[in-house]
Order: structure tokens, then sequence, then C-alpha cells
């Protein structure tokens, strides 16, 4: 009975220690965030950018994708630290989300990340964590679903 048991804490250990398939990975720090959970299937392939898509307004984002069958590479999830004065509220950043996405301010739904209001669609959720700085977040529902979109939003946090 020792013996199993020894042998059933090793087995235990040692899926700990290689990551079982479900066990969630970390994101690393993008502009002075933590992304504490990144689902494990996500591609491999993590790339860093910034840019100014409107005067004013600065994007520090994160983009992990994976090469696709026929030698293209496809999104799996991005996640974007948004800083602009205009950002006062969530309401500008709904106005502001919805322009840059082309979309009616209307179709957004209201979620809680944590403790701070926030909108999201299927495969996207933004907040405004404090006026003027702003995550959101993008991930490909179809292969993560709704409940990655949120436990990535959840883990991340001010580093």
């Amino acid at each position: 009975m020792m013996t199993a048991m020894r042998v059933l804490m090793a087995v235990a250990g040692l899926v700990l220690a290689l990551g079982g398939p479900r066990m969630p990975k970390g994101g690393g720090v993008l502009d002075g965030f933590v992304i504490g959970h990144v689902p494990r299937e996500v591609g491999p392939s993590t790339s860093d950018f910034e840019s100014e898509p409107e005067d004013g307004v600065r994007f520090t984002s994160r983009v992990s994708e994976r090469e696709t069958a026929d030698g293209g590479h496809s999104v799996d999830l991005m996640v974007i630290v948004v800083r602009a004065d205009s950002l006062a509220t969530l309401g500008d950043l709904r106005d502001f989300m919805s322009a840059y996405h082309e979309r009616d301010p209307a179709s957004w739904t209201k979620v809680q990340v944590g403790a701070r209001p926030g909108l999201k669609d299927a495969g996207r959720v933004f907040w405004l964590v404090e006026p003027g700085v702003a995550i959101s977040i993008m991930i490909d529902i179809a292969r993560f679903g709704a409940g990655e979109l949120m436990a990535v939003a959840e883990s991340v946090r001010r580093q």
C-alpha cells in the first residue's frame, strides 16, 4: 500500500512539474500589468507592439498566435493596454472602442471584471482600470470560449 501511495505521489508531482494539459500559464508583464492567465493551448508565437491608432491614444499590445495548416497565422489572444487622457469614464471608452471597431455603442454587453464594470461581446472584453488607462482583451472564441476570455481578464492586475 505504501509503495502504491509513493507511485501516485510521484506521478502527481510529475504531472504538476510538466504542466498538465489544462494547467494555466501566465502571460508576463505588459506596460505595467501582469497577465496572470493565458490558456495553455494559445499559440507559441508572441509579439509585443506599440501603436497610436488615434492622436493622444496609445496601445501597447501583446499578440499570441499560432501557425495554421495552410502556413498562415491566426491570432489566439490579444491583450492591449490603452492609455489616453480622453478616456475618463467607461462611456468614453465604449465610444472610443465602438468607433475603433466600427460597432454600434449599444452592441456591447455590460460585465464585471473583478470590481470594475466593463463591456464585452463574444470574443472581446474591455474595462477602465482608472481614468486614462484601460485594458482590452480579444480571444479566438471558437477555440477557447467565453470562460477563457473572462479568466484572462480576471487575471490581469497591476505589476
